[in-house]
């Protein structure tokens, strides 16, 4: 256990989840490795790479000096370039090289997670060189690994963890991001609300309320007579969010009622994950 308790929820999650990426792929064969993803651009090596490449430089390991190359299409901005180093320096990686990879990283950031004794507001440095409090960072690798966890389940059809407590810490991640999706993105009306009813492993109703002056704010009560309600499973919800799959690809697992442009409105944007 860590020195302080609200941290261990990050922790036990980003444990959960990176034990069961190991689990999937220490016995895959070598063209396995070569499955696609919904992650543009990625396959189940450049998934697993990405993850261990995160974690290492969590640990405060050296980047890789790595130049990429030209024709990599997915590579659109800066954010996207320093994250694609990590994963094109490991793509002629054997699969024995990658699952020994994986397990020393877990082993060493298991052991630094162990023994963590900073205080959540710490504030840290994370991939990017973007600054936060060591609990707002645990929380976003825990997000981060059950997120590409969930990508590798699908690329492998072994589906399995959508109620897991990485499952948790992604439904409050993604529904933080909802008000600003409805009212400033969408640009929905001053007092309309928007209804999102989640089913599926883990089951969940929130309503976003456009306040006077434009502000949106989510809270779990029902709305009477909501301007649009969006239904969906979890997955579609969890692939959309994460911009996995366009809304036109998962037609059928959605149902809109109500004001149809707000709502195509609010599904364009809906994609929050850099």
């Amino acid at each position: 256990m860590t020195v302080h308790p609200s941290l261990q929820t990050s922790i036990d999650a980003w444990t959960h989840s990176i034990d069961a990426i190991s689990e999937l792929v220490n016995p895959l064969v070598e063209n396995e490795w070569n499955r696609r993803t919904e992650c543009p651009g990625w396959s189940v090596r450049d998934v697993v790479s990405h993850v261990i490449g995160i974690e290492c430089e969590m640990l405060g390991d050296p980047r890789p000096i790595h130049t990429l190359p030209r024709d990599l299409f997915h590579v659109t901005n800066e954010l996207s370039r320093y994250m694609e180093v990590q994963v094109d320096v490991r793509r002629c990686h054997t699969a024995p090289e990658m699952t020994s990879e994986l397990e020393y990283t877990v082993i060493r950031r298991s052991r630094q997670l162990r023994n963590e004794k900073r205080s959540p507001d710490t504030v840290v440095r994370v991939p990017g060189g973007i600054e936060m409090s060591l609990e707002a960072a645990l929380a976003r690798r825990a997000f981060d690994v059950w997120v590409h966890e969930q990508d590798l389940r699908r690329a492998l059809n072994k589906p399995g963890n959508l109620d897991s407590p990485g499952a948790l810490i992604a439904r409050d991640t993604l529904l933080s991001a909802l008000p600003k999706v409805v009212a400033k993105d969408a640009g929905a009306a001053p007092h309309s609300a928007v209804v999102f009813d989640v089913h599926g492993p883990l089951e969940f109703m929130r309503t976003v309320r456009v306040d006077a002056d434009g502000k949106g704010t989510i809270d779990g009560s029902v709305s009477l007579g909501p301007t649009v309600t969006l239904t969906l499973d979890w997955e579609t919800y969890l692939r959309l969010a994460c911009g996995r799959v366009r809304p036109e690809a998962v037609g059928e697992r959605l149902k809109v009622e109500g004001d149809q442009q707000l709502a195509e409105a609010i599904l364009d944007h809906f994609a929050v994950t850099p």
